[in-house]
């Protein structure tokens, strides 16, 4: 297989170098590049990637604090530090948050091909040994269940997109989309029932002991989390109606003329809501979206 390198510089010189290096040398592909780490966690993951080559010193958001967020959402790949000697105070933070490999900036090809490599021979092992621990595995009497396929890391980055990681109903929100993924494993669902019941059948499926409590309680905490994350998006599109993120979660997982009216009642500064939230649009759109990414 041949592994997704994603690169995150502030100096487009350097990108390049590095950029170049891994293609001249066919180490595999670079899929992406930013200028920053703020912003470019989703995109790491969606793409898959295998390696981040990151600055440890940038504008809005440095090397540490990228690789903190990234390793929050469930990423699970492994990072290159691109560093100045100097700053040993971070270097050694860094390691605190288990980057293993550096890249000394003046940038040099061959230390830079020689580390690069190093880390793709450790991935190698890694992986190697994971399937010697999947084939003694099938030894194993006891009945399995199927394994079941990483989605925590795509839910988190949409969340995080909306900015309400944070919250508590996104814990909610992430566990409910992972039960559904299960109870609709091999079936093509079009619509889902009441949300009432939805909340109620993963209550009971949790073992919580007073259901009804509990059912109250978790649609509250959703319903909160949806409701900050309908506020972000319109704040978002006031700031720049043609941004990326605004233009492809609008219409998908709210009804647009809800985002309309929100973004009216922001610049009016209203403190009464008149939007009808759709939560079950929200909920089910996740769904179908991390099921297509899984």
């Amino acid at each position: 297989m041949r592994f997704r390198f994603f690169i995150i510089d502030d100096d487009p010189s350097s990108r390049k170098m590095l950029h170049n290096a891994i293609e001249h040398e066919d180490l595999g592909d670079v899929v992406g590049e930013a200028e920053d780490g703020f912003g470019a966690e989703a995109s790491i993951i969606l793409k898959k990637c295998d390696i981040v080559l990151i600055d440890l010193l940038m504008p809005k958001q440095d090397g540490i604090e990228t690789i903190s967020r990234l390793q929050e959402m469930g990423y699970e790949g492994k990072f290159i530090m691109i560093s100045q000697v100097e700053h040993k105070e971070m270097v050694a933070e860094a390691y605190s948050k288990g980057v293993e490999y550096f890249i000394h900036k003046p940038i040099n090809r061959i230390e830079v091909i020689s580390v690069i490599k190093k880390v793709m021979e450790h991935i190698r092992l890694e992986r190697s040994l994971e399937g010697i621990r999947h084939t003694l595995s099938l030894f194993d009497t006891l009945p399995k269940e199927p394994p079941e396929v990483r989605t925590t890391p795509f839910i988190r980055s949409v969340l995080a997109d909306f900015g309400i990681l944070g919250e508590s109903g996104s814990q909610d929100i992430i566990h409910l989309i992972e039960y559904l993924l299960k109870r609709y494993r091999n079936e093509r669902v079009k619509e889902f029932p009441a949300l009432k019941e939805i909340f109620t059948d993963y209550v009971t499926y949790s073992s919580a002991t007073d259901v009804q409590r509990e059912v109250k309680a978790m649609e509250q905490r959703i319903r909160r989390a949806v409701a900050r994350a309908l506020q972000n998006l319109a704040s978002l599109g006031l700031e720049d109606y043609i941004n990326p993120k605004f233009e492809m979660y609008a219409s998908k997982y709210f009804d647009f003329a809800d985002v309309r009216q929100k973004m009216r009642e922001i610049e009016q500064n209203e403190e009464v809501s008149r939007v009808r939230l759709n939560v079950k649009k929200f909920i089910f759109t996740l769904y179908l979206e991390t099921k297509e990414h899984t």
